[in-house]
């Protein structure tokens, strides 16, 4: 007599069975490794979650509180001071090494690299501002654009560009029209006129109204010229 073919469906279900049986059995003989693994995962989270209450969070309490004087020295524009603090508070660069894990520390690192931008200590600026990163839409793009000008300023155009791109591609009605204008202005300088071009018809379409809208058709005219 013939035996019957198996269907697809008793097939399959075999397949799956024969699957869960040799997890089942994997489990029986690694319970005691995967219990170690899974006590060593929760710890690990009790711990994140101790060292985060307990440490992180009265630490940025302290670290902006601290960093309060420095803040008004950077508004006073007296970027030493700011900086280096004084014998009475800390300056940004005692918050970054007294309170390196904290968001304050972070923020510290965008002041201290502005600082040092405005003090004419380009590589430190850009070191500085390396550091710095936060998911803001304002504060971001000026970094970027901090980037551009310490760069710039070290006469290293193509890195210039590359930042104020950057800062441009983050849409904001005030910095990205300010940085993409750099940046193409940089583009003629170097004598590339057709991506200068680009730059100046995005500002065009994308941001008319702002201040380097209202005169980019001469920008545009002019690259247009050189093409």
């Amino acid at each position: 007599m013939v035996k019957k073919k198996k269907d697809s469906g008793e097939q399959n279900f075999e397949v799956v069975e024969g699957a869960l049986s040799r997890t089942e059995q994997y489990i029986e003989d690694n319970q005691k490794s995967l219990s170690i693994i899974i006590g060593a995962i929760v710890l690990i989270a009790i711990l994140y979650l101790a060292f985060t209450r307990l440490y992180i969070k009265p630490k940025e309490k302290e670290a902006l509180s601290e960093m309060f004087q420095a803040e008004q020295y950077f508004e006073a524009d007296s970027f030493n001071l700011a900086l280096n603090g004084d014998e009475n508070a800390f300056g940004f660069l005692n918050i970054i090494d007294e309170y390196g894990m904290t968001k304050a520390a972070n923020l510290a690192n965008y002041y201290s690299g502005i600082c040092y931008l405005q003090l004419g200590d380009y590589d430190s600026a850009i070191e500085y501002l390396k550091s710095f990163d936060v998911d803001d839409e304002m504060i971001m793009p000026m970094a970027y654009g901090a980037l551009g000008d310490a760069y710039s300023q070290n006469g290293d155009y193509d890195e210039a560009i590359s930042y104020y791109e950057k800062a441009g591609n983050i849409e904001n009605d005030f910095s990205a029209p300010l940085y993409l204008m750099k940046a193409g202005m940089l583009y003629e300088d170097k004598g590339n006129y057709a991506d200068a071009l680009d730059i100046y018809k995005t500002i065009k379409s994308k941001y008319g109204k702002s201040n380097e809208g209202r005169y980019i058709d001469k920008y545009i005219e002019r690259a247009e010229i050189n093409l």
